[in-house]
């Protein structure tokens, strides 16, 4: 059996398995962050700082204006409930999936790894192994630790090769991060990083495990392709298919059609099917909702892109854009800055989207009076770039 779909029933069922839709909480705490990111399943991580990092605003999107404390003690606190590794890219994650981890892991400790470090490992194993020494006799270190090293000297290394082994013994899950000083990285053996309850956990079997983070997938995007569970948590693709494959004949995914989809889709089990969702949200360009963009264009009709590698003369919508998440669709996207000197969130530009409503620009107005409170600035100033910008300018001085 194959169940048909509509593109609104599909985007509706995405909607709700992200965590939109519901009535965000008066006072969310840590444990409203812990159900966020399991609900997640996993949290990209990035270094950009334009608005704030963007591990902090999956949260943000769904719960409203949570304490940013909340989330540091959950990721990097002493009674932690995630911990980070390459699950979508640098990624935040539940601390019990680390098993379902291991097998990616242990490839890239058998030199399975992005090409560079890969062939570092090869060429440099024994360096590589001298460092974990190191790590394990003088405890956490940072890669600023070896910045005073003279280059090449006898027992210690150089600051680019000491970056590529803590590189590579974090991939191969030898080690992995503490805590973060700022947004530097504190390194420590897994098994004193990690809470022992997690370390002394069975390994799964390979497949076992894969199997899993497709349900997680499946679950956290509602309706997917083969292509969206894979790049979940980007699992190869042989394994992916092997894995999709096994779940369906299980009873455990069922097959769907939706209508504008050129590929077979798949429900997770339970799958919530809303009649309608009611959200209003400014979204990372990192959010898992949005992340992968062809998905996005199928269920928004919108194209969205990231322009943070694109020269400025190039760009079409600015540096660090913002979809805006209004009701059941992208009804606009604001490239905005953190003036944290001036105080104010500045909106650089502000674009409609076809689905644009007469209410985008106050409903917008709303959401990023809300973001620049939680940022701790005092005010949102906007520019006259865009063609959403009058009316939102407007909207934000009413």
């Amino acid at each position: 059996m194959i169940e048909s779909l509509s593109a609104k029933a599909a985007r509706r069922i995405a909607l709700a398995a992200q965590g939109f839709g519901r009535t965000p909480p008066a006072a969310p705490g840590r444990k409203r962050v812990r159900d966020v990111v399991r609900k997640l399943g996993v949290v990209q991580i990035d270094s950009v700082n334009v608005v704030t990092r963007t591990h902090y605003l999956p949260a943000f999107s769904r719960l409203g204006d949570y304490p940013r404390e909340a989330l540091e003690a959950e990721a990097w606190g002493a009674r932690r409930s995630l911990f980070e590794y390459w699950g979508h890219e640098a990624s935040l994650l539940p601390l019990e999936t680390q098993p379902l981890l291991r097998w990616r892991m242990a490839r890239a400790e058998a030199g399975e790894m992005w090409t560079g470090l890969s062939r570092f490992g090869r060429e440099k194993r024994d360096y590589i192994d001298g460092v974990l020494r190191e790590i394990e006799r003088r405890g956490p270190v940072t890669g600023a630790d070896f910045n005073d090293a003279p280059r090449g000297a006898p027992g210690w290394w150089s600051w680019s090769d000491g970056k590529r082994a803590l590189e590579w013994l974090f991939w191969a899950g030898l080690i992995t991060t503490k805590t973060r000083r700022g947004f530097e990285r504190v390194y420590d053996l897994t098994e004193r990083a990690l809470p022992a309850r997690v370390v002394n956990l069975p390994t799964p079997d390979e497949a076992d495990a894969q199997r899993e983070l497709v349900r997680i997938s499946a679950r956290a995007l509602g309706v997917a392709t083969m292509a969206d569970l894979r790049d979940y948590f980007r699992l190869p693709l042989a394994d992916a298919r092997a894995r999709v494959a096994e779940l369906v004949e299980a009873g455990e995914l069922t097959p769907a059609a939706v209508k504008g989809w050129r590929q077979p889709a798949y429900l997770a089990p339970g799958t919530k099917r809303p009649r309608k969702v009611a959200a209003a949200a400014l979204l990372s360009p990192f959010d898992n909702l949005i992340w992968t963009r062809d998905r996005t264009e199928r269920l928004f009709g919108t194209r969205v892109r990231l322009e943070i590698y694109t020269p400025a003369h190039k760009r079409t919508h600015g540096y660090y854009v913002l979809p805006f998440l209004e009701d059941e669709a992208i009804t606009a996207r604001v490239d905005l800055k953190a003036d944290r000197q001036a105080g104010v969130l500045r909106v650089q530009a502000a674009w409609r989207e076809p689905d644009a409503t007469a209410h985008t620009a106050e409903r917008l107005a709303v959401e990023l009076r809300r973001m620049s409170g939680w940022l701790g600035l005092e005010g949102v100033e906007a520019a006259g770039k865009g063609d959403l910008a009058g009316a939102l300018k407007s909207a934000i001085s009413s």
